[in-house]
């Protein structure tokens, strides 16, 4: 394994490069679908990294963001995320990164965050921990949700409308507070290595999380959906934590979705 993951440590560093000097002359955006931004950046990067892949594992298949998906005949899989952040990026707002995950036979095997602004790399491997630079990482040890960071994401429009705000609610008066810093990939490298001690989102697509998973995962914290069930990568949603929060969390949203509130909604 340790050949794929340094190739995608040096495809994702590249492009984070890439990402860089588009930023230093902020690229205008433009609108795919009715809301969400894509940049020339966005789409610059991603043909890099396909690129890059299809010439190191030409029967691999790639599923990126942009629609660089290419089918392989081997049991491999490359989720690419090219420019995870793009509205941060947009507007100059510097949390933003490069995520590639690597899939065999359905199990997550290698995955890569490159955060350009913080020049950060986290990496893992199956079985073999997770990395900061080259330094091992660990979740957090808070064990209980009034001590808890965490972080949640929310659609570009029509947020007052979206089922996350019950939840988002109920955490950020129960916990030290909640982060929607736009970049669930990064969010997802925080949990790993204990900035964050939670983290859940709704509709997030696979190219944005099975990085994160992974590296989760090989740090000791554990990863479902919101109601328990194991976590899938094309799952309507997603729940990760250091592990010690993880009941807790699970029993508050169950009670969230049963229209039952611990803290109650203001009255305008």
């Amino acid at each position: 394994m340790p050949s794929y993951l340094d190739t995608a440590v040096d495809i994702a560093s590249e492009a984070s490069a890439l990402l860089t000097e588009f930023a230093r002359n902020r690229p205008a955006f433009e609108l795919k679908g009715e809301h969400d931004l894509v940049t020339a950046a966005d789409r610059a990067s991603e043909k890099f990294i396909v690129e890059r892949l299809q010439a190191a594992y030409p029967t691999h298949h790639i599923m990126a963001e942009e629609g660089g998906e290419t089918m392989g005949s081997s049991e491999y899989r490359w989720y690419v995320d090219p420019l995870d952040g793009t509205t941060n990026f947009a507007h100059g707002f510097p949390v933003y990164n490069v995520t590639l995950a690597l899939e065999h036979k359905g199990e997550l095997v290698a995955g890569v965050i490159a955060d350009p602004t913080r020049n950060e790399v986290f990496t893992a491997e199956r079985g073999s921990g997770a990395f900061l630079n080259g330094d091992r990482i660990h979740v957090s040890k808070a064990a209980n949700l009034s001590v808890a960071l965490a972080g949640t994401g929310f659609p570009s429009r029509k947020r007052h409308r979206n089922v996350n705000i019950h939840f988002f609610h109920q955490v950020s008066m129960l916990t030290h507070g909640v982060r929607r810093a736009g970049a669930a990939a990064l969010d997802l490298a925080y949990i790993a290595c204990g900035p964050l001690d939670m983290f859940w989102e709704f509709s997030l697509n696979p190219w944005d999380i099975a990085a994160g998973v992974l590296l989760i995962r090989e740090a000791g914290g554990q990863v479902s959906d919101m109601r328990g069930a194991p976590a899938k990568l094309n799952g309507e949603n997603i729940l990760a934590d250091n592990g010690l929060l993880h009941e807790a969390t699970l029993c508050l949203f169950a009670e969230v979705y049963a229209g039952k509130y611990r803290e109650s909604l203001p009255e305008l």
